[in-house]
């Protein structure tokens, strides 16, 4: 009987524990940021952030985002009214910039690695949520040299 060969771990444990417990964390928070930055967008764009407006943004149901929406209200980042438009509160406000701003970075960055600009947009999507700021500094870096010349 032949000894199975010992499989070398690529990441420590602790290490691999720690980038899930991130990941799960970044799944907790994303869809609000989704949310409020939509709604930032809408807001700027029309003057007004309507439920419909906002399902035909996202892909989801009306339905689906009165309960987004109440629970964004809940956590303070939105205020409604019955029949009303949706507005940011400022911190819906901040966290939709913060939100945007991270977004840009990724799209930079993809854009200058020579992915074309409305692929880097929809991966940008997903990548924006899930990187931490210490890559997304080096995106910024790597971008700003990149701009400037610098190798």
């Amino acid at each position: 009987m032949s000894k199975k060969p010992k499989v070398k771990r690529v990441v420590k444990p602790e290490l691999q524990a720690k980038g899930h417990m991130r990941t799960r964390a970044a799944h907790a928070t994303e869809l609000a940021e989704d949310y409020v930055e939509v709604i930032s967008d809408l807001l700027d764009e029309h003057g007004e952030a309507r439920v419909s407006d906002i399902a035909a943004r996202i892909g989801v149901t009306h339905v689906t985002v009165t309960k987004k929406v109440s629970l964004l209200a809940r956590d303070g980042l939105v205020t409604t009214k019955p029949y009303r438009s949706i507005f940011l509160t400022d911190l819906g406000r901040e966290v939709a910039r913060r939100s945007r701003e991270r977004h840009q970075i990724v799209v930079d960055f993809l854009v200058k690695l020579g992915v074309p600009k409305d692929a880097a947009h929809t991966d940008a999507e997903g990548i924006e949520h899930h990187v931490s700021s210490v890559t997304l500094e080096a995106f910024k870096r790597f971008v700003k040299d990149e701009v400037n010349g610098a190798s």
